[in-house]
């Protein structure tokens, strides 16, 4: 007996309710620290960038071929972050005469994007490209080109 109620099953404490004869069942408790952790493997991805990845997953699905080609240079500028070519490659992106209107849908999306891979610890950007790379292997390929090419140049 624990606290005046009956313990009864696996695991579970069931509990008497008071307005009913109806007993109450609670779930066991949860592992309450590492040590009883038996499973190496890294923790699932949180829910949160999960649909984060959707969505970027689905914008591309959607982009134009020169839309594609953008975001390949900035996920190469990410990929590479002290390289000055794909920094140089997107700064020719840039242009002075869209100043006085809002960003498309587009930027919009490379806007978030870039927000949400920058919050991502690594692992979770190898995931990012490799479930790309699951639905466009084309365009890793080109990736993974594109990143070996800026090796030794500075």
């Amino acid at each position: 007996m624990v606290s005046g109620f009956p313990v009864r099953g696996k695991g579970r404490m069931l509990l008497k309710s008071s307005s009913s004869s109806m007993p109450l069942s609670f779930p066991p408790p949860l592992p309450s620290g590492p040590d009883s952790i038996t499973d190496s493997s890294p923790p699932p991805m949180s829910y949160v960038t999960s649909q984060e990845m959707k969505c970027i997953l689905h914008w591309f699905a959607s982009w134009s071929g020169p839309q594609d080609e953008r975001f390949l240079q900035d996920l190469v500028a990410m990929a590479v972050p002290g390289k000055l070519q794909p920094l140089l490659e997107g700064l020719e992106q840039l242009s002075v005469s869209r100043a006085n209107r809002p960003p498309c849908i587009f930027e919009c999306q490379l806007r978030l994007w870039d927000q949400w891979f920058r919050g991502w610890a690594e692992q979770k950007c190898n995931e990012f490209v490799r479930q790309l790379e699951v639905s466009e292997p084309d365009f890793v390929t080109k990736f993974y080109q594109a990143v070996a090419a800026t090796a030794g140049k500075d």
